[in-house]
């Protein structure tokens, strides 16, 4: 498996670009007309959370642009979320990429491991795992992740932990039926992530329902300048 700091090289030619872009006399109005800030530097990828294969909002029904976001960090509801699909059984990793786009190592720690359903029982939904993603260059914090319906969580996974990209935090599974989880079959198992930056707001790469991702699939951006939460790179 080729480590996920392949992929930085490539987000940090992406990320070089729009600040080169948004050096020109036009940045104000192409900021102004899109509603989109540009992205600040250092920036880290989000990636999904499954290993190998994974499907982008299988069923149409889980569009960061509306789908709800249920936990909150640094006081703040998250910026986006989204479902990621995946049979049970497949290996649920960290999200964020393992460099920044100027080329910095990120750091993954976990900053939170509970039930992630409100009744407090994982048979309700599994294992929320909260995940900080931090420049190693400067010792920032960029942003974190909530990854959700985990099933089947290493003993070794727990609070203060380091993560790499590849590191199994679980896997996907099926749970009860429930308020909290409502999923008839195998193929509405999912990851519900949730991604948040330390300042001002995240953003999510928009792809059409039922969109086919791979380890290397870029899904989104911490560390980025955009007016608001829910919104596009």
């Amino acid at each position: 498996m080729k480590l996920r700091s392949a992929r930085s090289a490539v987000t940090a030619v992406a990320a070089t670009a729009v600040l080169l872009l948004a050096s020109t006399t036009n940045e104000t109005s192409a900021s102004t007309s899109s509603g989109i800030q540009p992205l600040a530097a250092p920036t880290v990828a989000v990636y999904p959370p499954i290993q190998n294969a994974s499907i982008w909002d299988r069923f149409g029904q889980t569009s960061p642009a509306s789908h709800h976001r249920v936990f909150s960090n640094w006081g703040y509801v998250n910026d986006w979320s989204v479902d990621i699909y995946q049979n049970p059984g497949a290996t649920v990793v960290s999200p964020f990429g393992s460099k920044t786009s100027n080329g910095s190592t990120v750091t993954v720690r976990v900053v939170t491991m509970r039930p992630g359903c409100a009744t407090g029982n994982l048979a309700d939904g599994g294992w929320r795992i909260g995940l900080e993603a931090s420049d190693n260059a400067t010792g920032t914090v960029v942003g974190r992740a909530d990854v959700m319906h985990v099933d089947q969580k290493p003993d070794s996974i727990t609070v203060g932990a380091t993560v790499g990209p590849w590191t199994r935090l679980g896997q996907t599974g099926r749970f009860r039926y429930s308020s909290c989880y409502q999923v008839n079959g195998n193929t509405g198992a999912h990851i519900h992530l949730e991604v948040i930056n330390r300042t001002k707001y995240s953003c999510y790469i928009n792809r059409p329902a039922g969109t086919g991702l791979g380890d290397e699939t870029s899904i989104g951006h911490v560390g980025t300048l955009n007016s608001g939460p829910q919104q596009p790179c």
